[in-house]
């Protein structure tokens, strides 16, 4: 190769270690194993091996070796791990014991031209090695003069017999009964495994078929001399374990995320109308105002800093010590070797349960030294050109919807432009505050940057309070301290997201972040999914807060109000209760750890998922399990989803994992709505003193159809779809909520 083609394929696989799904494949002979004079010594390099073993352990990375012997010569011979998936005879065999599964004319056809190509192979001192599929004919042992006889020996033989499919390569002549090819093998793996791209490596001729097979975003490498339809070309077996090794380095790096900060050290803040996330060293990352579900002003965390950031650090530059939260409360503090910071979402004097009003975030810093300050608000993600103005007192953001200023009273700015941004860069001294603090205050919904004439550790002190005596009303297991701290933890993270002034319970602070780094499934999960806050209700109901429950079946209650058709609830809901704008992706962000593309809005609020009915009566009946009175309300609400799912039930929805495909008999929508009717049956007959009878015939019918529909016989489980084949950890519910019991051997 040329010195520009070595760098192009460096580059191409630097890409190729990106993608979400990768499917490393390679040919054994002469790829990975030189090339020997007895094939049954053909051994695989020892890098080539080690580089294999740390791809095939990397997530979302797939390695298999497509050769052209028999499946069980390959894996005596390469006693590769068991990760990589070994594929023999070209592509065609699959398993071990293939060969049995011959249909008897092509066994008996087989036969015959094993037998023929032996005698012929005698005859000229030729090794003949036998396939499943048929045989290969090795020449390079042989001299020029019987190496020609011996080939047209095979073309006036069995290799031109009806029914023989013939390669010929340099060294060897491959005849088979079966059509093979190392393309439609690959194009399985890919589909199987579900890979974004593919690098494949060859040096035969049969390697041909693969490299044809293969996309735009793949890479070919043919290995050696001879004409090829591969892009790359390499010497020799060393060459091509130097680029598994280049690629395993490479993707086990970007995978880490080398330079990324792991989105479980994250922190993150609520005010219960809106929430923010702080990095470990004290770097607002996100924060979208004046509610969770606006624009946000800091995207750092999935557009790096170009899309906004508010950092305070030492002057120094020194790393933080450590990062907490205070006590049981969403107050955090940050400390570095010579200041400690604290920030808070300010809920002070109910601000949790107004509509309107200021959105404060205050950043308190104590300590001694200089202070370095980075404010960085980008408008609408960045997508509103952000002017700031320095004024006395602090920094005004100029053209916003909602006014934005932060009041920062000792603080020096100056003005820094970033492309059509601007950023305001401060400087602070400690030393000269007599021991006060030095207080930011980033303030939503109003324009002064007066003192507002409450103490700010008053502030804090009712915002800790906010959390730390809603956490201390919990009703706890018995469990060790740690485990008791992640259970309290999470409450407050669920307690953070659920939406004072409304009801609502967001499925998340963020949009975009990634179900696995460099993937594409990245959501704006911002909302109110009534599966999901259901769920989380019903967490806080088992921990003995019934509140939130209370709260969003109250705000189901607004969102039906406006509506007599009940079966026409859609899956999500802004936090008001509000439909969705349509779903958008924003260009120019580079998503978290490269994962893009960045949505907003979601299209599944356009979807049927008929499981949401049974997910709301089962917070329901949890409440009134739990001691809650069943009032009318309640049991209006529970009349509506039984009515919904009379209705619906038997319509093929988007299903719990919400595909983007056409609508299907999803299994678990099925078991949610026999759910949805056992529990109303349960809180009627108990609470009631009734059994409405309509709803028992039903619940019976849909058991029967997800019993029958949903059972497949060949492959012993409930499937994803009733008649279908695809196998779904949701469907696990059909034992989970007593659809059949637990017991039942096609549960177990």
């Amino acid at each position: 190769m040329t010195t520009d083609s070595l760098q192009e394929l460096g580059e191409q696989i630097r890409l190729l270690a990106r993608v979400p799904s990768l499917l490393v494949a390679c040919d054994y002979d002469g790829t990975i194993a030189p090339v020997t004079s007895d094939p049954m010594t053909a051994s695989p390099r020892r890098d080539a091996v080690d580089a294999m073993r740390r791809l095939a352990e990397l997530s979302d990375t797939h390695v298999s070796v497509i050769s052209g012997r028999s499946l069980r010569d390959l894996a005596t011979l390469s006693r590769l791990p068991h990760e990589i998936r070994l594929v023999g005879s070209h592509g065609s065999e699959f398993d071990v014991g293939f060969s049995s599964d011959l249909p008897s004319d092509l066994a008996t056809l087989r036969q015959r031209l094993t037998e023929e190509a032996r005698e012929i192979g005698s005859r000229f001192g030729a090794l003949v090695e036998e396939k499943p599929t048929g045989v290969t004919f090795h020449l390079r042992q042989l001299d020029d003069t019987t190496h020609q006889l011996a080939r047209e020996a095979l073309v006036r033989g069995p290799a031109g017999w009806d029914g023989v499919y013939t390669r010929n390569g340099h060294q060897i002549v491959e005849m088979s009964v079966l059509e093979t090819n190392k393309g439609w093998a690959l194009d399985s793996i890919r589909e199987q495994v579900g890979a974004s791209a593919v690098i494949f490596m060859g040096d035969d001729v049969t390697d041909e078929d693969a490299f044809r097979s293969l996309r735009s975003t793949d890479i070919s490498v043919k290995v050696g001399d001879g004409t090829t339809a591969a892009a790359f070309r390499v010497r020799d077996p060393g060459n091509v374990a130097q680029i598994l090794a280049l690629l395993a380095d490479l993707r086990g790096e970007w995978l880490q995320g080398t330079g990324l900060v792991p989105l479980t050290s994250h922190a993150m803040l609520s005010d219960q109308r809106t929430a923010a996330i702080v990095s470990p060293t004290a770097r607002v990352t996100w924060l979208c105002v004046p509610r969770i579900d606006s624009s946000a002003v800091f995207a750092e965390l999935v557009g790096g800093p170009a899309a906004g950031y508010f950092s305070v650090a030492p002057a120094s530059g020194e790393p933080p010590i450590r990062q907490q939260y205070q006590d049981d409360s969403l107050v955090l503090e940050t400390e570095f070797p010579t200041i400690t910071v604290t920030d808070y979402l300010d809920v002070s004097a109910g601000r949790s349960t107004r509509i309107a009003g200021r959105t404060d975030l205050l950043r308190v810093i104590e300590g001694k030294g200089d202070v370095a300050i980075e404010f960085a608000p980008r408008v609408d993600f960045g997508r509103v050109t952000t002017r700031l103005d320095i004024r006395d007192g602090g920094v005004i953001v100029q053209g916003t919807a909602d006014q934005l200023v932060l009041r920062a009273p000792g603080v020096r700015w100056t003005i820094t432009t970033d492309g059509p941004h601007e950023t305001a860069i401060g400087h602070a001294s400690l030393d000269d505050r007599e021991g006060a603090p030095l207080v930011l205050e980033l303030r939503t919904g109003t324009a002064t940057l007066r003192d507002d004439g409450v103490a700010e550790h008053e502030r804090r002190t009712q915002t800790a309070s906010h959390w730390t005596d809603w956490a201390a009303q919990l009703q706890l297991p018995t469990i060790e301290s740690d485990i008791r701290n992640r259970v309290v933890r999470s409450a407050l993270a669920l307690k953070g997201l659920a939406h004072g002034p409304t009801g609502a319970i967001a499925a998340s602070a963020t949009t975009s972040l990634p179900t696995h780094i460099g993937g594409v499934r990245n959501f704006d999960q911002r909302y109110c999914w009534l599966r999901t806050a259901a769920m989380s209700a019903e967490a806080l109901v088992r921990l003995g807060s019934a509140r939130e429950a209370h709260d969003f079946l109250g705000w189901v209650e607004r969102v039906l109000e406006t509506r007599s058709d009940p079966e026409r609830l859609a899956p999500l809901y802004n936090v008001t209760g509000r439909h969705l704008p349509p779903e958008a992706q924003l260009g120019g962000l580079e998503g978290y750890g490269g994962s893009s593309p960045i949505r907003i809005g979601n299209a599944a609020d356009g979807q049927v998922q008929l499981d949401v009915f049974g997910s709301i009566i089962s917070l329901i009946s949890r409440l009134v399990d739990a001691d809650n009175p069943l009032d009318d309300r309640l049991w209006r609400l529970t009349e509506q989803m039984a009515l919904a799912v009379s209705r619906r039930w038997d319509e093929p929805d988007h299903g719990i994992w919400e595909q983007r495909i056409g609508p299907r008999h999803n299994t678990y929508s099925k078991i949610m709505c026999w759910f949805a009717l056992d529990r109303a049956i349960d809180i009627s007959r108990t609470h009631r003193s009734h059994e409405p009878a309509a709803w028992v015939s039903l619940r019976d019918d849909i058991a029967e159809r997800v019993v029958t529909g949903a059972w497949n016989k060949r492959l012993g489980a409930f499937t994803a779809t009733l008649g279908g084949d695809e196998l779904d950890a949701a469907v696990l519910n059909i034992g989970l909520t007593g659809l059949v019991p637990v017991d039942d051997p096609r549960f177990l």
